[in-house]
């Protein structure tokens, strides 16, 4: 439903946007003449009349701009449905990979039929209708509990080594430009910093579509992803604010701090943003009991908002998309029914997988392009600054923070937090809206260069660099109903520790947020008839929630066992042998019981028991007694007796012996019994039912 209203805006600005070529001239209606209705006023304009009525006509220009956007997503999809469907193509090569070659491939063709460049993406249709979907798809599935576990060393990462690898780069090609001014002399430092703030954006985009496919271990997924997210934001925040240095006339101490003032307020206003829009959503959400056909639509359409009011105020808009889809998510999925969380999921997959497909594939068109300028030494310089810096970056930062952290980051983790910092459509977007002077063709030679780079070497070999390092795997298995009570419970242990010995750590905020959450938030946002009563069946209303997310996306998995032939008769009398022998064996063992009193074993247990016998009918049933060995009686009154009592639910370190339960005539019940019987077996009034064979009933004999 959302994908009909947003099809006619996308055509109307992507005709512009993806420079489509339009008509020269556009076709004039033709006039009616007046027997036909037309008006006689206009009968004095020269119009050419048509000689006779046309049965068919193509009027192109009419469709144009939806028919090449419609045929673009349709390339786009094949191109991802062809890789899938390509045998062992995908356990070798990136998806981004294989779409940016097919997007080189279509550039080519494209080139060479029109002799011209291209269609490209412009900045414009990246940042206002590809980019949201995929943010608000990464931010609403956002594993919460690990990222605000390691939101610390996310953010360290993010802002601190953003601001690290920016002026690393920028102060670094500027040496570089001072030691060639032949060719890179007309180079100044601020434009030096403007291509390492857009160059050192590390692509979300780029970055999911190769670790998804490696299923590393949750904590490295969660730092290089959460890592990645947030750097766009601050890269997109610096990125501005050293345009706006180069377009003032000179640059004082007081604006590079109104400039730190100024990335501080975009990014907290954008966080700001989109926790307002969230909140909305959530409480619009709780009155769509009566309309649940538009429940999903509130989640698009408020996400969506939240990052256009951000772009139009001049705040972070990943930011503001981010914190709404977190916002949101637990109250807007305890509101709507099941259809609607499931029609949520579906549409918000789709929709960012299509983004995704298309901005690689322009990542391959665009290259073709008549724009480029190439430099050895400002090339070649940019691709080994981007690695060193980040490398070294990712080292320090790491030594500083695992100081401060119970689970240290690894030296392997490091090394492929460093590997994996994939340039992709950010720095591509960005880079096309620098003003136009002397050596910007340079720079996008040099995006372009970098982008292919790290997508095509980095990302093909980051998956056996994995193998080959033995990085820890993440656990396939969803988390039961008891890990995770377990989990709550040590979480509320180490709140209360922390609140004891006057620590203020994350359980602490942890836990005073989950009480403010419960008493003023849920009540509030949440229907009264959709709130969980217990806290336990809000965990498995959870976990069955993630369990069914999961097995839709997992590969069906065919059982080799529904084509085996059926077992041989002489197959199932071996089985029925070893089951018995087994479980005979098992009988004979004469293993202490221990009771948390008595540790040791006594030396009552050395006694000679009986042991315990096999498989009896019905009428043979027995009772088992830790201590003695006579028959018990079946009437009430045995519970009633107090020694009987504790016998029987005593647990002694003794061998658990059984007697059999007599099946006595109705003169033995009322005549009574001696409670002193050593010899059962003697007892003459029983009648006892003989014992039978162990036997077992395959489930195929059931079927047969």
């Amino acid at each position: 439903m959302a994908a009909l209203w947003t099809l006619p805006l996308l055509s109307a600005h992507l005709s512009g946007c993806l420079a489509l070529t339009p008509s020269e001239e556009p076709p004039q209606p033709h006039s009616l003449s007046p027997s036909l209705g037309g008006n006689s006023s206009d009968s004095g304009l020269s119009v050419d009349q048509p000689m006779a009525l046309r049965v068919f006509s193509v009027d192109y220009h009419h469709v144009q701009a939806p028919f090449e956007i419609v045929l673009w997503i349709m390339l786009a999809s094949l191109a991802k449905l062809g890789f899938h469907w390509s045998g062992r193509v995908p356990a070798v090569v990136p998806e981004s990979c294989v779409l940016i070659m097919v997007g080189l491939l279509v550039g080519g063709v494209i080139y060479g039929v029109r002799h011209s460049a291209p269609p490209t993406l412009s900045a414009d249709a990246f940042f206002l209708f590809l980019l949201p979907p995929i943010v608000l798809d990464a931010g609403y599935f956002l594993p919460g509990r690990l990222f605000f576990e390691n939101l610390g060393t996310i953010l360290w990462y993010a802002v601190l080594g953003t601001l690290w690898n920016v002026l690393g780069i920028g102060l670094s090609l500027y040496g570089v430009c001072l030691l060639a001014p032949g060719s890179l002399g007309d180079v100044s430092l601020l434009h030096c910093l403007l291509f390492g703030s857009l160059i050192a954006a590390v692509d979300p985009v780029a970055v999911l579509s190769v670790f998804q496919e490696m299923h590393v271990n949750d904590q490295l997924h969660i730092l290089v992803f959460g890592e990645s997210l947030l750097n766009d934001a601050v890269t997109v925040v610096l990125y501005k604010l050293f345009e706006s240095f180069l377009r003032l006339p000179s640059v004082s101490g007081l604006d590079v701090l109104l400039g730190g003032c100024r990335v501080v307020v975009v990014g907290l206003g954008g966080l700001f943003v989109g926790l307002f829009f969230g909140l909305l959503a959530a409480l619009t959400s709780r009155f769509t009991s009566k309309a649940q056909v538009i429940a999903p639509l509130f989640v698009f359409l408020y996400s969506y908002l939240s990052y256009l009011t951000s772009e139009m105020l001049h705040l972070s808009g990943i930011m503001a998309i981010v914190t709404c889809a977190v916002t949101m998510k637990q109250y807007v999925e305890a509101n709507v029914s099941e259809r609607s969380n499931t029609s949520i999921q579906y549409f918000l997959k789709m929709w960012s997988s299509v983004s995704e497909t298309l901005i690689f594939i322009f990542l391959g068109v665009s290259t073709i392009q008549d724009v480029h300028m190439w430099s050895w030494p400002f090339v070649g310089s940019t691709l080994l600054l981007c690695l060193l810096w980040r490398a070294t970056g990712v080292l320090l930062l790491t030594a500083v923070v695992n100081k401060l952290r119970r689970n240290s980051v690894t030296f392997r983790d490091q090394f492929i937090i460093a590997y994996g910092g994939l340039r992709g459509a950010i720095c591509f977007s960005l880079v096309f809206l620098i003003d136009d002077f002397p050596k910007k063709r340079l720079f996008i030679t040099t995006t372009i260069v970098v982008i292919l780079f790290t997508v095509f070497v980095q990302g093909m070999t980051i998956k056996p660099l994995v193998e080959l390092l033995d990085v820890k795997r993440k656990k396939r298995a969803q988390p039961t109903v008891s890990e995770e009570i377990h989990s709550r419970l040590i979480d509320h242990l180490l709140a209360g520790i922390e609140d004891v010995v006057g620590y203020w750590g994350q359980h602490y905020w942890k836990d005073k947020f989950e009480q403010f959450n419960k008493k003023y938030l849920r009540r509030f946002l949440i229907r009264e008839d959709h709130q969980a009563r217990s806290s336990i069946l809000r965990v498995y209303q959870e976990l069955e929630r993630r369990e069914q997310r999961a097995d839709e996306e997992a590969t069906p998995i065919v059982d080799p066992r529904s084509h085996s032939r059926p077992l041989l008769p002489e197959e199932m009398d071996s089985i029925r042998r070893i089951l018995s022998r087994n479980l005979h064996n098992f009988n004979n063992k004469q293993t202490p019981a221990y009771s948390r009193h008595t540790l040791h074993q006594d030396a009552t247990g050395a006694r000679t028991r009986r042991p315990l016998h096999g498989h009896h009918s019905l009428g043979d049933r027995r009772t088992y007694n830790t201590i003695t060995h006579w028959p018990q009686q079946v009437e009430d009154e045995e519970f009633s007796d107090p020694h009987r009592g504790r016998v029987g639910l005593s647990r002694s370190h003794t061998v658990c012996s059984a007697s059999p339960r007599s099946v006595l005539p109705v003169s033995a019940q009322t005549g009574g019994q001696d409670p002193n019987g050593e010899e059962e077996d003697q007892q003459s009034p029983v009648e006892r039912v003989p014992r039978k064979h162990l036997s077992f009933v395959l489930e195929n004999e059931k079927q047969q």
